[in-house]
Formats: C-alpha cells, structure tokens, sequence
C-alpha cells in the first residue's frame, strides 16, 4: 500500500482532486503503528476517507501548511509522539539539542507548544476550516493544568489553541466517528457528543455533569488546584464517567466521558492495517525514533499500575486492550521479509508488557471501580493475573520461522510477577538480552507509597528470583533500574538512603531520571500544589535546582565528575563524615547505617 500523500503530487497520483482530512504532526511521518498520526490516518483511509498528511512543517508562515490544499472535513492536528515541551527543555529547563522524531535526530523541527502554532497557522491560511487537536500534548492539557515550563497555572489548551475540537486518549472511535457524522453533513460545531471529546460553549445543559473548580479558582488557590485535579481523575472510568464540566471566564470547557476501550477484534483491525513499517522515503537521514521501534511489536495498550509519575491513565486508559495472539504472531511474521530485520524481535509489550491478556474479572465492579490502581497497596481480588497468554505468546513468537531471539524490553511489573512464574521463567530464559529493564524508581518505603510503586522488599525478592533463574539457565543476565530523582515525596536523606541500598545490593546506575512535572500526572499535581490530590495530605517536594540536582548526584555516587556534588549533600544533611559509607572499605555493609533526616521537616 503507497504511503499516505504528503505531496500535491502524491494526492494526484491517487487520482483525488481534494482531501478529507489532513494531518498536521510535529513528528518526522514514520508509517508505522507505533505512531499516532499515520496510525489514525491510515485508520481513515481504511474507512474511506481520503487523508494527507503534514510532517513537521515550517511554522514561521503558513505557505507549508496549504502544501496539501483545503480539505473537505477538517484538518487534524498533533504536536507529535511527545508534549513539545518535553521534547524541547531538559528537566532543567535547558534547552535540549537533539529530537529522536526528526531526521538527522536535529532540535528544531518543531516550535514550542506547537499544537497551538500550528492551529494558528492553519486559521491564518483556512479560516473557515474546522481544527481537531489530538496527540498527547492536547490530551494531557484539556483541562486547566499546571505548566512546569512557565511555572503558573494555564487555561486548557483548547482555549489557547482556539480549536473547534479536541480529541483525548487514542483516538480511533472518536476521530473515526466525528469523520463519519461531517461526510454526512454535520457541522463539527454541532457535533457535541462524541465520547473522547472537549470543545468550549457559552451555555450547556446537561442533566448528569460534574462540575471542577474554575480556571480562575484554580489558579488562585493550590488547594483548589488538587481538587479539580482529583475530580476529573475520578471521571477516566469510560463506563461511569460523567460529562466534566470547568469554567474558563464567561466561557465553559465541556469534557466528555472516554471513549470505550477498544475490543481485541477492534485492536486487531487497528494494527492489521497496510503499514510500510518505516519513515516515508523522501528521508534521507536516520531517524532515531524508527531505529527504536522498527523491530518491536505492540501487544496491547494501557495500564493499571497508576504510577503517580505517569500520565497513562490520563490518556490511553487503565483498562488493558489487548490484540489476539494470531494478530502479533502475523505482524511478526510479515515483519521478516523486510530488508532491515536481522532475525531479532526488540520487544514485544506496551506500558508494561506482562500485563498482556490481564484485566478485571467482575464486569459488575470494573464499571463502577474508582480505584486509581489495580495494584497498588495491593492487588485488586477481581484483577485476573494469570500469565498463560503472555507465556504462550512468547513462546509461539521465539518459535516463528526466520526469528532469531526475541526480546521484552518495554518493562515488567515484578510484583506481578510473583503471581506470573511461568511467564518470569519463559521471560528470564528466552527474552533477556543480558539486561533486563526494571522501573523500582525508588526503595524506600515512604516514596514508593507516594508514587505508587512497589517498595523495597517487593524489589528485593523479585532480584533473588531473577538471579536464581538466570543461574538455573546458565546466563550472565543483569538488571537495568530505572530510578527517579526529586520525585515529590523524596527528600535529600531519603536519596542517600536509596543510594546505600542499592550499594548493598552490589547495584550501581549510570542514568537517573529527574522528575519532570508534566500536565497529566497525579505527581506533578503534588509538585505544584503540595498536596497528594487523592489522600489530601500534603507532601514534601524538592523545588530548587540544587536541591533537584544534589538528589540525582547521590545515585551517581560511584562517577567522579559527581563526587563534589555528593560531598555537598552529605554537608547539607550534616553527614560529610559517613562518606565512607559510600567510598570507604567499611561501605559494603550498609545494615549498620543510621536513618537520616533532613534539616528541612518532610
């Protein structure tokens, strides 16, 4: 199947004088599932709709965004796989220097908050073109949301946008539908109830809503700010979510409930579509994000974890959606005749991988659940967790003719795993490339339980068992940790401690993620507001780049170009003297530690 035009020329070889729907995306067009837009588009052309496609447009006019003509339903516009933000700063807010979505892995490819630039391109060359926002970045800020970037509370983007329609989470049913209802002669100003969906009135009447705090009152009190942050978290559940309603002035911000979640015949259909599985052929250089993905494969979507830090549940959802096993086993198969596969399937998962096949097994209760995780303090008695069809479907997949390994490299639960042994076996012996990745993000008790995360203990015997079957297997396997520094929750003494664990546990970390507050997440509500919006108690955050720094220093501990830095942590907690605890002899035995406190109360 040729790609999706993104020429005049193209559209014409197609033999079409006009197009449907055009997107507009601030990623390179890499046709393959793994990214929004050319998934969506190619979910229309499927459905009938004619559909070009806008890669990375230059923004500083609007002659690159009439490449494609006006089209006849309404343009579609995503800033990417990523919040423009976030692919633009560092978490200190310094200015990042390269863009894996870009050929040539370059910066600048993309404006600033480019869902509204292009928006506003487009209005300046259409003005009577209806715009739907959509992608992650519009998903995240539909509603009044703090701005780690700018530091203040702005309005939902649709307001700034200036948009006719926003779509959230993943798309599919809602664009698919509000497509269907315009080629049928609707006007997407009177198209209001599609689920998935926001758009801004003067009046609305309803006679089962929800109602948040204000934009105004949000942005007046914190409190109020971890309020509304909770009610709407409270409305993500698509089968007993009300219609969310906020005002912005003398104007009101209309969010209806999710879509429902997608069906595995419907996922199915989604990733059986005619992909060409790699960048469109105008490009000329790498593109690093198709280097990641190209030889990985998409189980299912969502996730139930409910990590604090994570904006899943915001977005895609925390039921889990599965594809069939004969859909990825044909995926996998079809993706060995390609000139680039190499005999090594990279991964095959989602959020978390060995969620595959889970779900809740009381349909009763799952309707009704406002539990943010369905494993965490504990796990859900309805949660399924059995780990025969991940087991199988790993095992089919090593099995394919013209596979040479197989990996899972998208992450597992391991508190999971203690529920899943065949799958922690089939995974340990046959889908660990050496390292295995591992998300604890932190070991200490009192800020897993603010992340939501398993603590140490949990961590602790999920590490035995990895290296009693890496033995058992003959294997010289390792775990990758992922870890969090400056994570609301975490303070400095807390970090030493976490250093010293994992010092005992002869674990050394070459990368720290410093928490970046983005819009979406129930952690960057503590960040700014203070407060935990589920519990209402108030939690301690590092602010301050010091602070931030000195805490991500301390996991680094073992690099000399972070030895100053430690030492300047340990002078702030008043410990200088135990730097023999991390460099000296007497380190390896962390048992004898004291706990620390911060001069600063938690």
């Amino acid at each position: 199947m040729p790609f999706i035009p993104t020429t005049a020329e193209e559209v014409r070889k197609r033999g079409w004088s006009e197009l449907d729907v055009i997107f507009v995306s601030g990623d390179a067009y890499i046709d393959h599932p793994a990214f929004g837009v050319p998934l969506l588009a190619r979910w229309l052309e499927y459905h009938g709709f004619r559909v070009g496609i806008i890669a990375q447009p230059d923004w500083r006019s609007k002659e690159p965004f009439m490449a494609l003509g006006r089209p006849r339903l309404f343009f579609a516009v995503s800033a990417g796989a990523m919040d423009s933000m976030v692919a633009h700063y560092t978490p200190a807010r310094k200015l990042r220097h390269d863009d894996a979505y870009t050929p040539g892995n370059r910066h600048g490819a993309r404006p600033n908050r480019a869902t509204m630039v292009y928006t506003s391109r487009l209005k300046e060359a259409f003005k009577d073109v209806p715009i739907v926002i959509g992608g992650i970045e519009a998903s995240l800020r539909r509603f009044t949301h703090y701005d780690f970037w700018e530091n203040k509370v702005r309005r939902s983007i649709l307001f700034d946008a200036k948009a006719d329609l926003l779509i959230y989470g993943m798309a599919e049913l809602s664009i698919l539908e509000v497509a269907k209802r315009m080629r049928d002669g609707e006007l997407l100003r009177d198209i209001r109830d599609v689920r998935g969906t926001a758009y801004i009135t003067s009046e609305f009447e309803n006679s089962s809503y929800a109602t948040i705090p204000s934009y105004e009152e949000i942005s007046a009190s914190k409190e109020k700010f971890a309020a509304a942050f909770r009610l709407a978290y409270l409305q993500q559940n698509p089968w007993s979510a009300q219609v969310v309603v906020q005002q912005h002035g003398n104007r009101i911000l209309v969010c209806n409930p999710p879509s429902i979640p997608l069906t595995e015949v419907e996922m199915d259909a989604v990733y059986a579509l005619p992909f060409e599985k790699g960048p469109h052929p105008t490009y000329l250089e790498t593109i690093p994000a198709w280097d990641q993905i190209k030889n990985s494969v998409t189980s299912h979507r969502g996730c139930f974890g409910g990590c604090a830090f994570c904006a899943i549940t915001m977005h895609q959802g925390k039921t889990i959606q599965s594809r069939s096993k004969s859909s990825i086993l044909a995926e996998i198969s079809a993706m060995t005749s390609k000139s680039w596969f190499r005999g090594t399937v990279s991964d095959i998962g989602g959020p978390t991988a060995n969620m595959f096949g889970l779900g809740c097994s009381n349909s009763d209760a799952m309707k009704k659940c406002q539990r943010e995780s369905c494993i965490f303090p504990n796990i859900c008695q309805n949660l399924r967790t059995g780990d025969k069809p991940a087991t199988s479907l790993l095992q089919a997949a090593r099995s394919l003719e013209g596979v040479k390994h197989t990996a899972v490299s998208s992450g597992v639960r391991y508190d999971l795993l203690e529920r899943q042994p065949a799958y922690f076996s089939e995974l340990t012996g046959h889908h660990v490339s050496g390292l295995l990745k591992i998300a604890p993000e932190h070991l200490v008790d009192h800020v897993t339980d603010v992340m939501r995360k398993p603590g140490k203990k949990a961590f602790e015997t999920f590490l035995v068992r990895f290296r009693e079957e890496s033995l058992r297997f003959g294997k010289h396997q390792y775990i990758v940790p992922y870890l969090i520094s400056g994570h609301p929750g975490c303070t400095l003494a807390d970090m030493l401690e976490l250093a010293l664990i994992l010092k005992k546990m002869g674990i050394k970390v070459e990368q720290v993620q410093d928490f970046t507050p983005t819009p979406g997440t129930i952690a960057t509500c503590m960040y700014y507001s203070g407060f935990d919006p589920m519990t209402g108690k108030r939690v301690f955050t590092a602010t301050s780049d010091r602070e931030k720094g000195l805490q991500k220093s301390l996991l680094l501990w073992h690099l000399p170009t972070e030895r100053a830095k430690v030492m300047e942590a340990l002078r702030a907690l008043g410990h200088e003297s135990d730097s023999g605890l991390l460099w000296g002899a007497e380190a390896g035995s962390v048992q004898r530690t004291k706990k620390y406190t911060t001069k600063k109360a938690r």
